[in-house]
């Protein structure tokens, strides 16, 4: 199991903060069989996955315990009332008042010539929204370029959505090795894209649970 993975466990669901960096679930192949699903089910053998993040995210993740809570936490996920907030770090400076939200309403679809990638496809693309709020613009020693603190709400939940809307808004993720040009790849050794909060009814009980897991970047 990753360190301090474990962030809340009872009868019915696991909640853990992935590294950056660790596969969700088994990839193709027998060097992509570590992962974060693996090594929860090597202590909760009734561990079933739910959800997943992008390997080179960060951040909460929620797994089910046993075939009855899988299917309960699904629906909630496919019903849209499972409540997920990420943290990223963009390039430039994002033009929006802080602590204002604002949205991205752009259509997604798999670019398959360039498969894993995804494009913004106004004619094939599935509807794809994403809410931004600017937290701070920043420049540093450790960021000497012009970068922007974003809170993201993603309302859909397509494939690589966040990073596929903020690159099309002129501002890729620090450390996107698959959607950041050369210049903002460079700028960070990690993704810094980070699930920071989810919020959902306890697939049981029906009471509310919340849980925060600040980025570390």
């Amino acid at each position: 199991m990753v360190p301090n993975a474990v962030v809340y466990v009872d009868s019915s669901l696991i909640v853990l903060n992935k590294p950056a960096g660790l596969l969700s679930v088994p990839g193709k192949g027998p060097d992509k069989q570590d992962c974060l699903s693996a090594r929860v089910r090597a202590q909760y053998a009734d561990a079933l996955v739910v959800h997943r993040l992008d390997m080179a995210t960060s951040g909460l993740l929620v797994m089910a315990r046993g075939p009855a809570m899988q299917r309960a936490l699904s629906d909630a996920f496919a019903q849209r009332s499972v409540h997920k907030r990420y943290e990223a770090v963009v390039s430039g400076c994002v033009a929006a008042e802080p602590g204002a939200w604002q949205t991205i309403d752009l259509p997604i679809a798999a670019d398959w010539p360039n498969r894993p990638l995804r494009v913004v496809d106004p004619v094939n693309g599935q509807p794809s929204l994403t809410r931004y709020q600017v937290v701070l613009g920043q420049a540093s020693a450790k960021a000497p370029y012009r970068t922007t603190r974003l809170l993201l709400e993603p309302v859909t939940g397509r494939t690589h959505q966040l990073r596929v809307h903020l690159r099309a808004i002129g501002h890729p993720i620090l450390g996107d090795a698959l959607y950041a040009e050369p210049s903002v790849l460079s700028q960070s050794n990690r993704l810094l894209l980070h699930a920071c909060a989810l919020a959902f009814a306890h697939p049981a009980t029906g009471e509310a649970m919340q849980f925060a897991c600040p980025a570390d970047f």
